[in-house]
Formats: structure tokens, sequence, C-alpha cells
């Protein structure tokens, strides 16, 4: 597998993202919603570390990712398909994402999210953790925490083109 990200590029965003994408899994767990400050720290991780990271017409056109994929999420959150919190927060990871690397990075995301399913439904019926977090929301909601999977699936795509990036 190859990747459009750079190596460089990958290196120089992950550890910015992944204490963010934790954030974003706790905070979605506990509350059922996506911070608009972790949404504003993604993008103003791409914005500042972009610069450094990605040749400028590069970093210009992935600017445009955001608008596009907020559009779009912007769209799926008036019809209920998507809340509003992951569509802003697929926006602001969608720069991370190159174009050539869209059907991976899907490839990637849709495992995320059976397997985070899953670890949920799983660990939120053991009494000792329903006991440690008996406040966190998700517990009890029958939809689903989507920061658990948005968040740790861009830190994958990261990690891997860490290793298989151009």
């Amino acid at each position: 597998m190859n990747l459009a990200l750079t190596t460089q590029a990958a290196l120089w965003f992950l550890p910015f993202v992944i204490p963010i994408a934790i954030w974003v899994a706790w905070s979605d767990m506990a509350t059922m919603k996506i911070p608009n400050k972790a949404v504003l720290a993604l993008l103003v991780v791409f914005v500042v570390i972009g610069l450094i990271a990605l040749p400028l017409p590069v970093y210009l056109w992935r600017l445009l990712h955001f608008v596009v994929v907020l559009a779009i999420g912007f769209g799926l959150s008036a019809i209920g398909a998507l809340g509003a919190g992951d569509a802003k927060f697929a926006a602001a990871m969608a720069p991370f994402v190159a174009v050539p690397d869209l059907m991976p990075f899907l490839y990637l995301f849709v495992p995320v999210v059976l397997a985070a399913v899953i670890i949920h439904r799983l660990i939120r019926r053991i009494p000792a953790i329903r006991t440690r977090f008996s406040t966190w929301e998700s517990w009890e909601r029958k939809d689903f925490p989507m920061g658990l999977a948005l968040g740790p699936a861009l830190a994958f795509y990261l990690l891997l083109g860490t290793f298989f990036g151009s």
C-alpha cells in the first residue's frame, strides 16, 4: 500500500492529532458531543503545521477539502443522517487526507467504525467500567458516539502514512 500522504507530512501531523483524537473520542463517549474547541484545535493544527509539512499549492488545495466536507456534512446533519459535531469534525479532518488516498482512507475507516461500535457495545456491559464512568451518556443512548471512530481513523491514517507514505 502506497499512500499519497508523504511520510514527512504524516510525521509532522501525527503528534498533534493523537491528543485531539483521544479528546474527541473521550468527550463523545462522555457527553455525546464533540466540542467545537476540539474541531477548531484540529483545524488549527492543519493550518499551522500544514504550512511546514506540505508544499503551498498542496496546502491550499487541502484547505478546500474542509469547505467541501463541511458543506456535505451540514447537508447530512440537516436531514438527520449525521450529528452536527460529527460533521464539523469530519470537515476538520478532511484537509489531512490526500484526495488520492480517499479510497484507502475509507477502507480504513469502515473497520475502525465497526471495531469502535463493537468495543463500545461490549465495554458498556462491563459493570466495573459502567461504575467507573457512570455519568457517560453513551452508555444509555442507542445512537453511537462517532467521535470514538472519527479521531482514531485519522490517527491510524497518519500512522500508516509514516510507514507507507510517498
